[in-house]
């Protein structure tokens, strides 16, 4: 992380790395992100527009991908001995908010899911979106005999 002379406030950054990287004013509470990480096995976060979500979810992005660079100073630092780099599965369905049909809907989901299936693969038999996910859930556990941290923001 950079020494800046001021911290900026972060209006308009809603990723974890990059607000990090850009020094700005962040309220640690990654002693919480350790514990829901260590203690919670599926969570369900529901908050109302411009409380955090996408913040959180990229937090956990970056904790779960072992950028310990990121924390360097924050409360999670005390806590995180092991810094395993573990598989993500990151999926932002905002960008499926205005369609219209389920044909559209299921047709948006893939397309997000395309990156990721580079990264994960996919199979021909894998046809709709949760046969997709739960294919690259078993491969990138297959390959990384590691747990999968499937985030997914809106």
């Amino acid at each position: 992380m950079q020494n800046f002379p001021f911290r900026r406030y972060s209006v308009g950054i809603q990723t974890f790395s990059r607000l990090r990287k850009d020094g700005c004013i962040y309220i640690d509470k990654t002693d919480l992100v350790w514990k829901m990480a260590h203690l919670t096995t599926f969570v369900f976060l529901s908050r109302p527009r411009r409380f955090g979500k996408s913040l959180l979810t990229t937090t956990l992005d970056s904790y779960f991908m072992g950028e310990k660079e990121y924390f360097e100073g924050l409360k999670i630092m005390e806590l995180e001995k092991e810094w395993e780099k573990y598989p993500v599965i990151h999926l932002d369905v905002s960008l499926a908010k205005n369609c219209l049909t389920v044909e559209e809907l299921r047709n948006s989901i893939l397309f997000m899911m395309k990156p990721l299936t580079g990264q994960f693969g996919r199979e021909a038999d894998e046809l709709l979106p949760g046969q997709v996910l739960g294919g690259m859930i078993r491969r990138a556990y297959e390959k990384t005999g590691k747990q999968v941290a499937v985030l997914q923001s809106v």
